[in-house]
C-alpha cells in the first residue's frame, strides 16, 4: 500500500498582466483558502506572479527575497504550508522563468525552467533546475510547463526518489489532450503522481484550457477541475484517493 499523502492543491488561478502587487495579494487570498482547508502544498501556474507575458517579463523579473513577496513568505510559515508561485527570475544577469518555494521554515527555494518551449529562448536562458520540497515527508519534484515533454525530466524526478511531480504550465484547449496524456504517462511510467496547475484565464495572448488536474501512481485520473479560477484539491490516505475542486468565487 502506498504511504499517505498530504492534502495538495493546485491553484487555477488567472493573473494580471505584470501587476506584480495585484497578483501577490491574489495569490494570497487563494492560498488561504487551500491552507483553510487543510493543504500542505499550494501550486500555482507557470510565471503566475507576472502573467505569461515575456515581454515584461525583464522588468518584472523578480528573486525569492524580494520585499512585494513577504505576505507570501507569512502565509507559508504561518499556516505550514508550501507555496509555490511562478515569475520570471533574474539571477546573476540571466533571465529564467522560475518558482518560488515560500516554505514554512522562512526560506525561499528558487527553481529556473531546465527546457524552454520553442521561442522562449528568444528572452529567457534555459535553467537548472532545484531541489525538491519535502510535502510533509513527500518528496515532490517541481516542473514547468514544456519541461515535462521531455521524458527525461520526470524520469530524473523519479530516480531521485519524487513521490509527487508538481507541474506548473500553461497549456491551451488545443494542447490540452496531448500534454495531459504524456502527465498521465509519466505517473503511469514512474508510479508517481502527477499534479497539475494551469491558468484559471488568458495571458500573454493565450487562452488557457484550465482543467488543472491529478493523476495517481497508477496513471489513474483522481480529479479534473473546470475551466476559470479554482482550487484542485487531492490526497491519499490509507492507500485510497480523494480529490475535488471549488471554484474561486465560493472561496472567499
Amino acid at each position: 500500500m502506498a504511504p499517505d499523502l498530504p492534502l495538495v492543491a493546485a491553484i487555477q488561478s488567472a493573473s494580471i498582466k505584470g501587476d506584480i502587487a495585484a497578483n501577490v495579494a491574489h495569490h494570497v487570498k487563494l492560498a488561504k483558502q487551500a491552507a483553510v482547508l487543510g493543504a500542505r502544498l499550494a501550486l500555482f501556474p507557470e510565471l503566475s506572479l507576472t502573467g505569461y507575458e515575456p515581454d515584461v517579463a525583464a522588468a518584472t523579473a523578480l528573486r525569492g527575497n524580494d520585499a512585494r513577496l513577504a505576505p507570501l513568505a507569512v502565509l507559508a510559515q504561518r499556516s505550514g504550508m508550501i507555496v509555490v508561485a511562478g515569475a520570471p527570475l533574474l539571477v546573476d544577469g540571466a533571465l529564467y522563468i522560475g518558482a518560488l518555494s515560500f516554505l514554512p521554515d522562512g526560506r525561499v527555494a528558487e527553481y529556473t525552467k531546465q527546457h524552454l518551449h520553442v521561442g522562449e529562448d528568444a528572452v529567457f536562458t534555459a535553467g537548472h533546475g532545484g531541489a525538491m520540497l519535502d510535502v510533509q515527508g513527500t518528496p515532490a519534484a517541481l516542473a514547468i510547463c514544456a519541461e515535462f515533454t521531455h521524458a527525461s525530466h520526470a524520469q530524473a524526478a523519479a530516480a531521485a526518489g519524487a513521490k509527487l511531480y508538481a507541474a506548473s504550465v500553461l497549456v491551451s484547449p488545443g494542447g490540452y489532450g496531448k500534454d495531459s496524456a504524456i502527465l498521465q504517462g509519466h505517473a503511469a511510467r514512474h508510479a508517481m503522481p502527477v499534479l497539475m496547475a494551469n491558468h484559471g484565464g488568458p495571458t500573454g495572448g493565450w487562452q488557457s484550457a484550465g482543467r488543472s488536474a491529478l493523476w495517481d501512481e497508477c496513471g489513474q485520473l483522481v480529479v479534473e477541475a473546470g475551466e476559470g479560477e479554482c482550487l484542485l484539491l487531492a490526497s491519499r490516505a490509507a492507500g485510497g484517493w480523494q480529490g475535488r475542486w471549488i471554484e474561486a468565487t465560493q472561496a472567499d
